[in-house]
This record gives C-alpha cells, structure tokens and sequence, in this order.
C-alpha cells in the first residue's frame, strides 16, 4: 500500500523530516490498549509503544502519523496533529479522551426516527469546530423520516446536509461527494444511528457487524467495539468510531470553537450595544431582539448558554489560575454585598 493512499502528502514530509534518517512512517488503524495495528508502506505492522513515548503526553490514536522503529515493532514517535476530536473521559478521571486523529471531514451522523435530537447534534458540531475537521451532517433512515423536509432545513443553517438510506444505498452518493482524494472522514454519532451501516455500504460489502434498534427509542447497542481506520478503495478514507452515549467537553473556553459552531448566536451578540452585556434587560442587546423576532431558536440560546457554562466550570476544574481568579471575583461580590447590607440596616 501506498503511502499516499493513506492520506500522506507534502504536509507530512515536513512533519516527518526530523525523523527521515532512521525511521519509518506509518499511520495508526487500530488502538488497542498499549499495542497498535499500523499501516505502512510495506504492509500492516502491530506495534507497542516506545519507552520515551510512554513518558509523553502524546499517546497514539486511531489515524494518527507515526514514525516507527526500522523493522516496524516499535512506535518511537506521534507526528504533530493537523486535527483531533477530544471529548473528556467518560470514566471519573478528569482527563481528555482522544476519539480520533487527522480527519479532514467529520460526517455527523443522526437517524431520523427517535434518535433525531437538535441539541445533540449541536454538541458534534462543537466538537467539529474544536477539532478543526469541516463537518458534514449525514441524516440517515429517510425511509422512516419524520418531519424530513423541516429537519433538512434547521441542519442547512449549521452545515452542508445529506440525506440517505444506508440500508438501501440511497443517497450515499451524496455523502461521496463531499470527499476529496487522499481526505480522512470520521463518522460520529450516537448508538443506533446507522454508522456501522453507512460504513458497510461506503465498503461494498458486510465487514462491520450491524444490529437493530429498539423499537420504543430507536437506541443502539455498541455495534462498533473500537476505533478504526477503513482504506476503502474510493480514494478517501474512514474512521468509524463507537457511538457516544454522551459528549463531555474538553477544550478552552478561549479557542473560538463555540463561536464557531454557533456563529448565528456569536454574531448577534458581538452586534450587541455593550461589549459586556449580560443578555437579559440591556437596552440594544441584539441577542433578546432576535429571540423576540424568532431569529433564532430559545433552545439553541439555552443550549449555547449551557456549553458556555460547561466550558468555564472545565477551565475552573483544571487550572488553577482560572479558579482561583473565580473565587476572588466572587469573594468580592460577596464583599461588596454585606457592605450594602450594613450601610442599609444603619
């Protein structure tokens, strides 16, 4: 296999120079643990991670570059990242989770029956911008659509949409088109929603294990056991990843990622009269006029206000300058409150 068919050009010869005198490139299929399946040149290799390596902060993921050991046995090396999908753990430890590495398009996917949820389809969309991926939203299951014409329209505001029937094949073309040679996509979603499906019809055959949803709820089980980089002879490749029961954010409240996937949202309020409005009784807050017009959704402002919440408690939990800088502001407004009381009950 070539190179180049795994998504390599010009950009990673320069990542991978510091490395060319000795080493091999390769790109991660498969994360087991602490032992890799790697493509290379020269065929797959399965692979363990260096000592050095086991020291750094870069821990190898599905559809990472990496720079080998000569015969193939040993990861020395993670090649910068152009993207990555990060969620928090799942599990109690407050770490990040790395759910896939190097995709150039995120398709997020989202059944038509029960599964159909706006506001989680809003969170992959933040996890889309903080990747730095384009994201496509993919609507499978047409042929039990509810409401399809109107769901079309409300996910066209936030990214180019395809509807399809993976069972079928129809519309899976339309999802085709949205690649270019040598891209990665990545397929995120929850359990259910068709994943393993539209990734045995973008094969040609039957590779991933597929499984009904409930009736009641249109929820999945875990089909998809683990993260995997498929070649499939389109000219573009595919991650297919687990579904996500839930999307814990793990990224800064600073990095535009929030104003990315709510640009509507951040444009009004940058329009606002004053720099610091608070969005509630400012006179010329653009934002209530446009809740007031119907411009935009009281459940997208929620839910942006939600994340925008979520962010701030991260950046508290894990540095400790931001939380620190929080408790001296509250310290003073508390401060400032009994001096009001004292002055008042004299």
């Amino acid at each position: 296999m070539k190179l180049e068919d795994l998504g390599w050009n010009a950009h990673w010869d320069g990542r991978f120079a510091p490395f060319a005198n000795d080493l091999v490139p390769g790109r991660v299929r498969v994360a087991y643990h602490d032992q890799f399946a790697v493509f290379t040149a020269e065929g797959e290799r399965v692979a363990v991670a260096s000592g050095k390596l086991r020291l750094a902060e870069e821990w190898p993921a599905t559809g990472d570059w990496v720079a080998l050991s000569p015969g193939g046995e040993r990861i020395e090396a993670v090649l910068p990242r152009r993207t990555v999908f990060v969620r928090r753990d799942p599990g109690q430890a407050m770490r990040p989770q790395v759910l896939a590495a190097n995709a150039d398009v995120a398709f997020l996917v989202m059944g038509l029956d029960h599964d159909y949820n706006q506001r989680r389809l809003e969170r992959y969309m933040y996890l889309a911008a903080a990747s730095g991926a384009r994201p496509v939203i993919v609507l499978n299951k047409t042929d039990v659509a509810m409401q399809l014409e109107e769901r079309c329209r409300a996910c066209e505001r936030l990214a180019p949409v395809v509807a399809l029937n993976a069972l079928t094949g129809a519309g899976i073309g339309g999802l085709m088109a949205q690649m270019e040679p040598g891209e990665t996509a990545v397929l995120l979603g929850s359990s259910g929603a068709g994943k393993s499906t539209i990734a045995n019809r973008l094969r040609g055959f039957e590779a991933l294990r597929t499984q009904p949803v409930r009736a009641y709820d249109s929820r999945g089980r875990h089909t998809t056991t683990h993260r995997e980089l498929i070649p499939l002879g389109l000219g573009w490749l595919l991650m297919d990843v687990p579904g996500l029961r839930e999307i814990q954010l793990w990224s800064s409240a600073e990095d535009g990622a929030l104003a990315g996937a709510f640009a509507d949202v951040s444009a009004l309020a940058a329009a606002c009269r004053f720099r610091d409005c608070g969005h509630q009784l400012e006179p010329g807050c653009a934002v209530r006029q446009a809740l007031e017009a119907g411009t935009i959704e009281p459940g997208r402002w929620s839910n942006y206000l939600k994340l925008q919440r979520e962010l701030a408690h991260l950046e508290r939990t894990v540095d400790p300058e931001a939380r620190a800088i929080y408790k001296d502001r509250w310290k003073a407004i508390h401060k400032a409150q009994r001096r009001l009381y004292r002055e008042r009950d004299r």
